[in-house]
């Protein structure tokens, strides 16, 4: 990463990258960073022990990639994720 990113950006993309429905190519889309860079910084910003399950979630997990997301997955959240 060449830029220095905010607390706040550093914050989401941390949080992005944790959600099951976020792919990372949003993640590039919106911050500009690949998903190895993602995975750079998650290694540097989170726990050792933290990075492990991180990892072992997102790995082979299709919804983290648009590629391999069902095309019947148009959203990026679950309905009852924001309820009101």
């Amino acid at each position: 990463m060449s830029t220095e990113l905010h607390a706040a950006d550093l914050s989401r993309i941390i949080e992005m990258a944790w959600e099951d429905r976020t792919p990372f190519e949003a993640i590039q889309q919106l911050y500009g960073l690949s998903e190895p860079a993602v995975i750079k910084l998650m290694r540097r910003e989170l726990k050792p022990g933290s990075f492990r399950l991180w990892r072992a979630r997102v790995s082979g997990r299709t919804t983290k990639h648009l590629k391999l997301r069902n095309p019947a997955i148009s959203r990026a959240y679950c309905p009852t994720q924001y309820k009101r």
